[in-house]
């Protein structure tokens, strides 16, 4: 039985075979959708399946560009609360008018004419409702309280506060349904299903941390997935969170398992217990703690989870927030999750892929409020923003992925009502120039990522000499990058430079860093991307070896200074171990863009000031520029070389 969390209908009811898998989470195909291919017993059309108190009928949902309604009905009207789980048992509570009312759906062998069941209880305060309950088509019976009538070619039921009922709804002969309602004995009574059930998954798998080489300035733990596991659940991982005691995290799956994991902060080797807590979530990509509340992002709703009897399994998913508006299309991802002091959620919606938007958030930066009662739209142009990171001057971070009016991929420095380019995305904005566009801190081009994911900033006192600096995750590649920017009160411009690592064999996407000053993060393979493995989780930790990597990049007039994060040997800096060329981007309509009037600028001279960590480096012809690639061979000490590549934007220049 297939149930509409944001019309309160049950949309369909079959048998035999389940569904054909296809969509972009189970085969990986674009444009496609997951549709039930068994024996359709009732189908119910999209519209409210209650009444509002008025016993209007008409959907006043949100009306999208194509002329169809989306997203939940009107709070006042009903609204979806969430689902208890009791072993085999489940149990949807809802609000409708102001009345508490709890369903779990059934069903009966009956033959080759199966009855499928609906037990509802009303609470004690409200007006009676009334449910659309099937096709006038088929048979429907009812016992308990309440009646049943037909109107305008369904099945309605109307139940009174306080009610106890069960619904039958069935192919079979109307008078062989009668005979068998009589004959139906079980629990009417809901509320002893929503204190917490037994456990249905008794496994702990074991994986073994496996240490990094120790060679380097950074040294990459790998732990392993629970890959085999009881049931087949597919470990992709799209985001995870530590639990406020620090000690464990949990990892949600794109396919939609929870997972919780502990023994991540112990030093590798060392033995990592999985317990999986919840299945059956909606494509879940973020995933965060407030306070000791768990909230997970999903494509129809940021979820809260709750374990009401203490065994560590999760007993509701609860509808924190569902004013998300869900069509069809493949590409609509919702990204990350993150909160702020005041306890707001924040979280990025995806665009259509290669299509105008149909719904307001389509392309946008999404904030929810404290509460869970408001979903405002912060910022919009995005084709698919992998994540958000939160700024302590109240500005975000979003990257956007090459396509359509995005020509290269971009990290954005976003502002509240700012457009960011898309003109596919939902928007006012008419004007196709760039002008209209606030420009991204820095363009990034395939050479370097081909989609990069979310941003997070790197704890003041962790990573020695780079604390404080910020980090770019890769999707695209597996690597992780430090973007180097300018701290003026410029417009926001930057770099990206890998770190000296090896790439990860899967995409990584979220990132958090532990109490104990590593950065912790996870990801998977899903679409497009150079790094396809599954799925991964991974600790990066800061060794002492020097990294030499840039922390910040001031273009001025006539100069380009690089501060790096480790002094570097001043007898050998030669403007012939340096090399700058610029490139420009046409932004169009069309799928990204070719490198236009690519060429190399002239390096007169360089500096090393007497930090013997900042370059100054004097280019005559340097002017603001969509993308540079600035090439670095160091001499550090001891007489060794390291190069370090940078890619960037320049939006302005100051006057040095």
């Amino acid at each position: 039985m297939v149930y509409d969390e944001d019309t309160l209908r049950v949309a369909a009811a079959t048998t035999g075979e389940f569904v054909d898998w296809k969509g972009i989470a189970f085969d990986g195909s674009h444009g496609t959708h997951t549709g039930l291919i068994g024996q359709r017993h009732f189908v119910n059309p999209v519209a409210p399946g209650v009444a509002s108190p008025e016993g209007d009928w008409s959907d006043h949902r949100l009306l999208g560009k194509d002329g169809r309604r989306y997203g939940p009905l009107p709070r006042e009207w009903a609204r979806y609360d969430g689902l208890y789980l009791y072993g085999k048992t489940v149990v949807i509570a809802a609000t409708v008018g102001g009345t508490r009312v709890l369903e779990s759906p059934g069903w009966l062998d009956y033959g080759t004419t199966p009855v499928f069941t609906r037990t509802l209880n009303l609470g004690k305060l409200g007006k009676p409702i009334q449910l659309r309950v099937a096709p006038e088509t088929v048979s429907v019976a009812l016992s308990g309280d309440g009646t049943l009538r037909k109107q305008s070619g369904f099945w309605v039921a109307e139940l009174p506060p306080s009610a106890k009922t069960r619904i039958y709804i069935s192919r079979a002969d109307p008078a062989s349904l009668a005979a068998l309602v009589p004959t139906v004995h079980g629990p009417m009574d809901l509320e002893p299903f929503t204190y917490g059930g037994p456990k249905r998954w008794d496994e702990e798998i074991e994986t073994r941390s496996q240490p990094g080489k120790t060679d380097g300035p950074f040294i990459a733990d790998d732990f392993p997935l629970p890959v085999e596991n009881p049931w087949q659940s597919w470990m992709r991982p799209g985001g995870f969170d530590f639990t406020p005691d620090g000690r464990a995290a949990m990892v949600g799956t794109w396919n939609g398992d929870v997972w919780r994991v502990e023994g991540l902060t112990d030093p590798a080797p060392a033995t990592l217990r999985w317990k999986r807590i919840v299945s059956g979530l909606f494509q879940p990509l973020g995933v965060k703690y407030r306070g000791q509340d768990l909230f997970i992002t999903c494509r129809d709703q940021i979820a809260r989870l709750q374990d009401l009897n203490g065994d560590g399994e999760v007993d509701f998913i609860g509808n924190f927030n569902n004013d998300h508006q869900v069509t069809e299309h493949f590409h609509e991802f919702a990204m990350g999750l993150q909160t702020d002091e005041s306890g707001n959620l924040y979280y990025a919606k995806s665009g259509r892929h290669a299509l105008d938007s149909v719904v307001p958030h389509h392309g946008t930066l999404l904030r929810v409020r404290a509460d869970g009662l408001q979903t405002d739209i912060l910022a919009t142009g995005f084709r698919a923003a992998n994540g958000v990171c939160l700024n302590p001057d109240g500005t975000f971070f979003v990257t956007d992925q090459e396509g359509f009016w995005t020509p290269k991929n971009r990290i954005n420095r976003v502002h509240v009502g700012g457009f960011y380019g898309n003109m596919f995305g939902y928007t006012s904005v008419t004007n196709t120039a760039d002008s209209a566009m606030e420009p991204p801190m820095v363009w990034i081009t395939n050479q370097k990522d081909r989609s990069p994911a979310e941003l997070v900033w790197v704890p003041k006192g962790a990573w020695g000499s780079l604390g404080g600096s910020l980090l770019n995750l890769s999707y695209g590649t597996g690597r992780v990058f430090i973007v180097p920017h300018s701290q003026r009160n410029a417009p926001s411009q930057g770099a990206v430079c890998e770190l000296p690592m090896p790439a990860f064999a899967t995409g990584i996407m979220r990132g958090r860093f532990g109490s104990d000053g590593a950065l912790y993060t996870c990801g998977m393979f899903a679409w497009a991307g150079n790094a396809t493995g599954p799925g991964g989780f991974h600790r990066i930790r800061r060794a002492n070896t020097p990294a030499y990597l840039p922390v910040a990049i001031e273009p001025s007039k006539g100069t380009l200074a690089v501060r790096l994060s480790d002094p570097v040997d001043p007898e050998a800096i030669r403007p012939e171990a340096f090399a700058l060329k610029v490139w420009s981007l046409k932004r169009t309509a069309g799928y990204g863009s070719d490198h236009h009037n690519e060429r190399a600028l002239s390096i007169r001279g360089v500096r090393l000031e007497g930090d013997r960590r900042t370059l100054i480096l004097d280019i005559p012809d340097l002017a603001p520029t969509q993308c540079y690639e600035l090439k670095l061979n160091l001499t550090v000490p001891g007489g060794s070389s390291v190069e370090r590549v940078l890619h960037g934007t320049v939006n302005d220049l100051t006057r040095s």
